[in-house]
Formats: C-alpha cells, sequence, structure tokens
C-alpha cells in the first residue's frame, strides 16, 4: 500500500498511539472531576497543553483544545466577530481559504458583515493587497499560512506585520494546519492572535484540534456548557486525542528542519518523475510546501484517476478531501481552469515517503493516462 493522501490525514505515530491508549486505559477519569482520576486526566490535559504551547513560543494559557480545525477556524472567527464586531463590520480574507473558513466567512456575510476576499495576482499574493483592502472599520483579517491544495506558502508574516502597523485594532487569524509542524509556526513572528491547528495532520489523532489566543484577546463561545477549556470551549475535553496530539508534537518538533529537507528532496524526485509522463502538469509552485504536489494527469479527470490508482493500492485526492471531490475553487483562484482542473490530482507526501514509493505511483501514473478513457 503506497499512501500519498497525507494532507488529508495521517498515520498516526506510535507515540500518539502510545499516548492515547494510555489515556483511555489508565487516566480515563473526567479532568473536572475532583478526585485522583480526574486529576490524572487532567494532569495529562496539562502536559499536552504545555507542549503544543512550546511548539509555538507561547504560554500553556493561549491553548485551548477544540474537537479539530474546523471548531478552531469556526470559534476564531465567529468569536472574535462577536468580540469586536459591534463597531467595525468589515473581514478581510484571502481568496483561498480552506472551506471551514470560507463557508463561516459566509454565514458571517449574512449575518451583516462585509468580507473583502483577496486573490493572488499571476499567482502570487501581495502583502500590499491586503493593507490596501484593509481600513478603520475592520474586524478581523484571516488568511492561512499553507494552502492545503497546492501547497502554496501564503505571505502571512509580511502580512500580518503591515497590517497590525497601519491597523493595530484589527484581530489576524491563520489557519496553519497544513503548516504546522511542517515549517516553524511561532505565534510571534506570524504576528497573529489567533492560530488553528490539528491533530490529525499531525500524525496525531482525529479529534482534536487547537486554537491559540493571545494573551488579551478576546473571543465569546460558540459553545456554552460547563465552562471547560477556561469557558472558551465547553464540554469534556477529549484527553486521548490531546495527549496523542502533544505527544506527537513531542515527537516531531526536533525535527522539523531535517523532515522539511528531506520533503523536498522527495518533492524534486517527484517532479522529475513527472515530467517523464507526457501530458502531465504541476499546478503547484517551486518555493511552495514540499509535502504538498497538486498535478494534471493529461485531461483524463480526477475521480477516474482516483479510483485507478486505488486499485493498484496507491492512494491520492482528487483536491481537498474536506470537499469530498468537489472542485473548490482554489484552482481557478491560480489560473487552472477546464480540463486542467478536472483532471487534477494531490500528492501529499510525510518524511517517510520513500522514492521507491513515488516510482511505482508514477509508473501507476503513467499505465493510468495511457489505459483509462474519459
Amino acid at each position: 500500500m503506497i499512501y500519498l493522501d497525507n494532507a488529508a490525514t495521517t498515520k498516526p505515530c506510535p507515540e500518539a498511539v502510545s499516548a492515547a491508549a494510555k489515556a483511555m486505559t489508565e487516566c480515563f477519569g473526567n479532568p473536572s472531576s475532583l478526585h485522583r482520576m480526574g486529576l490524572d486526566a487532567q494532569l495529562l490535559l496539562d502536559s499536552a497543553r504545555r507542549t503544543v504551547a512550546d511548539s509555538l513560543g507561547t504560554e500553556s494559557g493561549c491553548i485551548y483544545f477544540t474537537s479539530g480545525a474546523t471548531e478552531s477556524n469556526n470559534l476564531a472567527l465567529r468569536g472574535a466577530s462577536a468580540a469586536y464586531g459591534r463597531k467595525r463590520k468589515k473581514i478581510v480574507a484571502s481568496s483561498v481559504e480552506h472551506a471551514s473558513v470560507e463557508e463561516t466567512l459566509q454565514a458571517l456575510e449574512r449575518a451583516g458583515f462585509e468580507v473583502v476576499r483577496i486573490s493572488p495576482a499571476d499567482g502570487r499574493f501581495s502583502a500590499a493587497d491586503f493593507v490596501n483592502a484593509c481600513d478603520d472599520d475592520t474586524v478581523l483579517l484571516t488568511m492561512m499560512y499553507v494552502n492545503n491544495e497546492n501547497g502554496y506558502i501564503l505571505p502571512v508574516p509580511e502580512v500580518f506585520s503591515a497590517v497590525k502597523r497601519r491597523y493595530p485594532h484589527i484581530i489576524t487569524h491563520t489557519d496553519c494546519v497544513q503548516a504546522y509542524m511542517k515549517l516553524p509556526v511561532s505565534a510571534r513572528r506570524l504576528n497573529a492572535e489567533l492560530i488553528s491547528l490539528s491533530g490529525h495532520k499531525i500524525h496525531g489523532g482525529k479529534g482534536c484540534g487547537v486554537l491559540y489566543i493571545r494573551k488579551g484577546v478576546r473571543v465569546l463561545p460558540v459553545v456554552t456548557g460547563g465552562g471547560q477549556e477556561k469557558g472558551i470551549r465547553s464540554g469534556t475535553e477529549g484527553v486521548p486525542m490531546a495527549a496523542a496530539m502533544g505527544a506527537a508534537v513531542a515527537a516531531l518538533a526536533p525535527g522539523i528542519s531535517e523532515r522539511w529537507e528531506r520533503a523536498v528532496q522527495l518533492r524534486e524526485k517527484l517532479v522529475s518523475l513527472m515530467s517523464e509522463i507526457p501530458g502531465v502538469e504541476i499546478n503547484s509552485p517551486e518555493d511552495g510546501s514540499p509535502y504538498v504536489m497538486s498535478i494534471s494527469a493529461a485531461g483524463k479527470r480526477s475521480e477516474i484517476m482516483l479510483h485507478y490508482l486505488e486499485q493498484r493500492d496507491i492512494y491520492v485526492s482528487s483536491g481537498s478531501a474536506c470537499s469530498r471531490g468537489a472542485q473548490s475553487g482554489v484552482p481557478e483562484q491560480f489560473g487552472i481552469t477546464g480540463k486542467r482542473a478536472d483532471s487534477i490530482l494531490r500528492v501529499s507526501i510525510t518524511a517517510e515517503t520513500t522514492p521507491q514509493e513515488l516510482e511505482e505511483f508514477a509508473q501507476a501514473l503513467r499505465d493510468g493516462i495511457n489505459s483509462v478513457r474519459g
């Protein structure tokens, strides 16, 4: 089996599996309970919180566990808009956001906010375009760090710094799901006041995410109840998955640079292999994340090619897994339309992917292009 759909989800690492199993079998108490079993669960949760905080260069008190990045994005946008949006009604965003951001922005539009979406010019985002779109009426600026469909690295540090210099009141949020544990993600360097993270994209488990909230920034809760996570996100915490996420971060954080270099070498190998297949086009930028590559398979429809490769026990995606194969509109923002857009495959690797796996994928892709119809 060759798994090349890591932007959709990753295989949990042994450290994460062990941490989750311990939380389920030994420390299964409710962290809100006052007895020893509750305390043991709370200590596990606190440890995971410190680990994530250290990886962002911040304090544990700024880390809030959620059910995943979708909830983190919703909480950031809805919660900040509710806290600061009484007088200011404009939100500025990139035009290539994940569905959990874009759908939330559309809901906020229906609630009376104006949303200005900034598109790339000639395939590149400019900090000046974001600054010019902001004004005194802007409450929030949101842009992802690494695009989940093509690996494009958005200029978050430059944009946020430029905007904050001119409009210090604007709240900055970034979806760092595809950047975290691949690029160094520092809350201070990004100048981000809200950061969304996901556990299952970094070899943790599904069902756990994080929202970083800079100290002093107000976010009103979206889910209310027992007041867990300091009242920001009520509901009994998912200790096993939080522990798994903390363990994955502890395992990966020391080797981010080395893993990036391995991924760069694998990407170069993949680019070389794709250049040898007639009709295959690479949609990702050369300076994008090496972990995510978008290709177009010679006009062959994505779904057909995806299932052909699946029959060979090779797994890729036809785009964002969160869109269930439907086109998100992101390719068009980068000038990719028509048959080229209809034939997109997303190949997403980890540092553990091998050159041999990429060679087998390339051969299967070549065979598929030559044999399948449509």
